[in-house]
């Protein structure tokens, strides 16, 4: 029996979770658990990159000292990355994607290329934090960096690459930097050349199943000798997400929910025109071979960073205690844009709402409960705006959205979602990123045939929570989403 290592990273923890296929069905075990703590000094916010490597290794370690492991795969976010010496080392700690740097350089890659036409070529939100603005930055703040460096590698890549020795570009997080060809599924060389930006700096894309190789000898010493092999998977944590959807077709609309909701559907091909353009939908590369046309939603990163808010005034409210109070509160007081920029950093995101709302003249939520009411209506009545969309987009009718991850542990989301969107919700399972992770190395492994077969394993293994639209609450919610457009002036 193949044992798989999916190595987790979100944006506040890591996982090493261990998966076995058995009979037709995955189990899993978490082996080991640890924090993500960013470092803000007085040149930016950066990731604790080295810290990380720490922590997978010993994941591994509990591998060796137990049932053992055969293959590893890492997923984390997107877009981030460092720089990689002659010598194989850093050359600088990894820009955290909320850094500031970033905001400056859209202007100026859209004077050199301008938004449509990057759009064009890699269909790409534009993001403030895009891999391609963070190198503008590097190219104007840091120019020894890009003039030095032998190779830069995204988060995932890099991991491998300390652990491995091998770099390789790994697709689905390579689509994630505004710098590939969406079609070629391959960096754009009028880019590089349009930006400046030197293409050996990047290793050859290879796609998920991709054996990048054997840990390094030093590191299988320090590991407890596994012979384990690391395989490049679905690397960005929304492909892998995805990859566990336990749908039965391809027609299928979902929502990665975590500190982002990514809402979408898969394609076969990018689907780059006006109308993607205008509504800023994204098109990544998924684990299976497709392309996954998405919006990115600001999702419980508004709770997350409101519960540390209320913690900085010693008030440590559970997540229950938060739904709690939030149902409680009058409903469609206050409504925002989750997606307004004022939302994007860290901060007194409470008081950032209450601002908000005041500036366009509504309700101010005072209470815990309210700002949380707040937060899940308006999250809601974006999945409903974006659901639209893409009906627009693809002449279809979408009757169910499958929601997975960890935004599934949270009833009132998944309830408030198919309320406001009038449509069934089929919530998990919860750990989808491991999930997707672990059936890309099986599939690497030869025991698992492709998409179909992962899927059908996991129907076969996690149970699913299924909410119905209370329609009896349909004309409020209409009414808040006739609110909710006047908000984001459409």
């Amino acid at each position: 029996m193949k044992k798989y290592l999916a190595i987790d990273l979100g944006a506040s923890s890591g996982r090493g979770i261990l998966g076995k296929i058995e009979n037709g069905k995955l189990s899993l075990e978490e082996v080991h658990r640890f924090s993500n703590d960013p470092v803000v000094t007085e040149s930016g916010f950066f990731w604790d990159t080295l810290r990380l490597l720490y922590e997978i290794k010993a994941a591994i370690l509990k591998c060796s000292l137990g049932e053992g492991v055969d293959t590893i795969g890492i997923d984390t976010w997107g877009v981030d990355y460092a720089y990689i010496d002659e010598t194989g080392a850093m050359m600088a700690p990894s820009y955290q994607y909320r850094d500031s740097r970033t905001a400056p350089m859209m202007d100026k890659v859209y004077g050199i290329v301008p938004y449509s036409e990057l759009y064009k070529i890699t269909g790409i939100e534009s993001m403030s934090f895009n891999t391609v603005f963070q190198i503008a930055d590097d190219v104007t703040r840091r120019p020894w960096l890009c003039e030095n460096a032998k190779t830069l590698l995204l988060t995932p890549d890099l991991l491998g690459y300390l652990l491995t020795g091998k770099a390789a570009s790994e697709y689905t997080i390579a689509s994630t930097t505004a710098l590939m060809d969406a079609e070629k599924r391959e960096f754009s060389d009028e880019l590089f050349e349009k930006l400046g930006i030197k293409k050996e700096l990047f290793a050859p894309v290879v796609m998920p199943g991709n054996v990048l190789g054997k840990l390094t000898p030093k590191v299988d010493e320090e590991t407890g000798h596994s012979g384990a092999v690391v395989v490049n998977v679905g690397s960005h944590d929304t492909s892998s997400a995805i990859a566990a959807v336990p749908a039965t077709d391809d027609g299928f609309l979902f929502i990665s929910s975590g500190t982002w909701s990514l809402m979408g559907i898969e394609s076969d091909t990018p689907v780059i025109n006006d109308i993607t353009r205008k509504y800023s939908f994204t098109n990544e590369g998924g684990t299976f071979g497709k392309i996954n046309i998405m919006k990115n939603i600001m999702g419980l990163w508004l709770i997350q960073e409101s519960r540390r808010q209320w913690k900085r005034e010693g008030k440590n409210y559970s997540f229950d205690e938060m739904s709690d109070a939030a149902l409680r509160s009058e409903p469609f007081a206050s409504i925002i844009n989750p997606d307004d920029p004022t939302f994007n950093e860290a901060g007194d995101m409470p008081g950032k709402i209450r601002e908000y709302c005041k500036k366009t003249g509504q309700k101010v939520p005072e209470t815990m409960g309210a700002v949380v009411r707040a937060i899940f209506e308006s999250l809601a009545l974006r999945y409903r705006w974006t659901a639209e969309k893409l009906e627009e987009l693809t002449g279809k009718k979408y009757s169910t959205i499958n929601i997975v991850g960890g935004g599934t542990k949270d009833e009132l989301l998944c309830r408030f979602c198919a309320n406001g969107t009038g449509r069934t919700v089929v919530a998990g399972p919860v750990e989808a990123t491991a999930i997707g992770n672990i059936m890309a190395q099986a599939v690497a492994a030869g025991e698992v045939s492709g998409a179909s077969e992962a899927r059908e394993i996991v129907r076969n293994s996690f149970e699913t929570k299924t909410y119905v639209p209370e329609k009896d609450l349909s004309t409020g919610w209409d009414s808040a989403y006739t609110r909710f457009l006047e908000l984001i002036g459409q």
